[in-house]
């Protein structure tokens, strides 16, 4: 049973938010979440990098990010491995749309015990959701609060899968519910293009660079249900469990990992940039 601290409220030690904050009323916001590994949120520059491009998009003020580093080690002190979550909201608003002014965004820190199957590479089973995603160019890669198509997504299954693979309006193939999707044709690594709908994930741009230096091709573009079915391996990735090998999609098998999965395995397993 953990113990201590677990969650912030603009520094405070709280679980409780005022009715009125636009982040619960209308989604108004953004989040992080991220790997504590040996006491220390995995790429957390990254992450903050990342909070910070959301921020100029949707027009909040970035928090102080000494502060937001200091708030995140009191939650972190006896823990060595978890889950730190940050959620930005816009901060308490009356009635209606219109964002107040001036805005005091509100940060809510919290930390959770560590998923029993993270970070073991373990191969998974997943399906085709039917739900699809929204397509918003101007929200498309911001982890923001907005999350109703992947909620409705995931309630298409109990768990004899472990995740699902989500689509567009146009049928074009974005990113499961909660991580993002890779696969290998033809010896060449492919991503889905993130430029209408998804989130742009902080470990999906380290394997990236990571796939670079060790010399893997690599494309990101739009991406169609039949040539997903036709790769030759597939893999999910997040912050949380890094990368984990497709073994079954639907009816159809996969080796999991395959060879180039083994290779960025590798590669993350000896991984200092954090």
């Amino acid at each position: 049973m953990t113990t201590g601290l677990m969650c912030l409220i603009d520094g405070l030690a709280s679980d409780r938010l005022p009715v009125t904050d636009r982040g619960l009323a209308y989604g108004d916001g953004l989040f992080e979440t991220l790997a504590v590994i040996d006491g220390r949120p995995r790429y957390w520059s990254r992450h903050l990098a990342r909070l910070a491009r959301g921020c100029a998009r949707l027009g909040l003020a970035m928090p102080d990010e000494d502060l937001l580093a200091a708030e995140a080690a009191r939650l972190l002190a006896a823990r060595r491995q978890a889950v730190l979550k940050l959620i930005l909201t816009r901060g308490s608003g009356g009635r209606g749309y219109r964002p107040p002014q001036p805005a005091q965004p509100r940060r809510i820190f919290s930390v959770h015990d560590w998923p029993a199957a993270a970070g073991a590479a373990q191969p998974i089973a997943v399906r085709w959701c039917t739900h699809p995603l929204s397509l918003n160019p101007r929200l498309a890669g911001l982890k923001h609060l907005n999350r109703l198509d992947q909620v409705l997504a995931r309630s298409e299954w109990d768990d004899e899968f472990d995740e699902g693979l989500m689509r567009d309006l146009d049928g074009g193939v974005i990113e499961a519910t909660a991580a993002n999707l890779f696969f290998v044709r033809d010896g060449v690594l492919v991503t889905p293009l993130l430029d209408r709908a998804g989130i742009c994930g902080v470990m999906r741009e380290r394997l990236l660079e990571l796939a670079t230096a060790a010399g893997l091709p690599w494309l990101e573009r739009r991406v169609d249900m039949t040539e997903v079915e036709a790769a030759s391996e597939l893999f999910l990735s997040n912050s949380v469990f890094g990368i984990r090998p497709i073994a079954r999609l639907g009816e159809r098998s996969f080796p999991a990992p395959g060879a180039l999965t083994t290779r960025l395995l590798a590669c993350l397993a000896t991984d200092c940039a954090a």
